[in-house]
């Protein structure tokens, strides 16, 4: 019986420590990160953490890939919502994208943006996600409304390069109130410009 207690909680330190390391990755980034100080603040030591996940590399990796994981899930009831028009959903993902509790996240995944883009080979598996997750997730309903794949690609791919550049503003200036305005010009766009025909594809 203890045997059997003894592997329950050695399966679960693995999935703990990697959720206490998302955390105070999402706190303190990745730029400057030491293990040391990691380790204390999880509870654990270099070398454990070396052990469950091999190298520090992995290790970011790892934690990248989890906060993806939740995020993903954080979205899941907006996914099943049902919008009318883009900008009502746009306008829906805005509010949560940009609450406060909400930039920490993005600050942390520019950084890890920025150091997967210097090492694709080791990130490459995160840099397909951080752009395919949200092209799915905002193009899946129009294409479930009968629009053609590709322009509903099309479409999320403006949609996405444009909350990813109002984010970037807001976390530099916090100008809440000029953004917002730029939001809501942006929002009043969107619905002309998702097409019912295919994109041309241009050669």
């Amino acid at each position: 019986m203890l045997l059997a207690m003894v592997r329950v909680a050695d399966k679960k330190r693995p999935a703990e420590l990697l959720n206490a390391v998302a955390a105070y990755l999402v706190r303190h980034g990745v730029s400057d990160l030491s293990l040391r100080p990691l380790a204390r603040a999880v509870g654990s030591s270099p070398r454990g953490l070396l052990y469950h996940f091999g190298s520090k590399q992995k290790l970011i990796a790892r934690a990248m890939a989890r906060l993806r994981e939740r995020q993903r899930s954080s979205f899941s009831g907006m996914r099943e919502a049902r919008y009318d028009q883009p900008s009502d959903a746009c306008r829906a993902m805005w509010r949560y994208m940009s609450a406060p509790q909400s930039e920490a996240l993005f600050k942390f995944f520019l950084e890890t943006y920025s150091v997967a883009l210097r090492h694709p080979k080791l990130h490459g598996e995160f840099l397909h996600s951080a752009v395919e997750d949200w092209i799915e997730f905002i193009a899946e309903p129009w294409i479930r409304k009968g629009h053609p794949k590709e322009a509903a690609r099309a479409f999320a791919t403006i949609v996405l390069a444009g909350f990813r550049g109002f984010l970037l503003d807001y976390c530099a200036s916090h100008d809440r109130d000029r953004i917002d305005r730029a939001v809501e010009l942006w929002l009043g766009s969107l619905d002309a410009i998702l097409p019912s025909e295919e994109v041309p594809h241009v050669r």
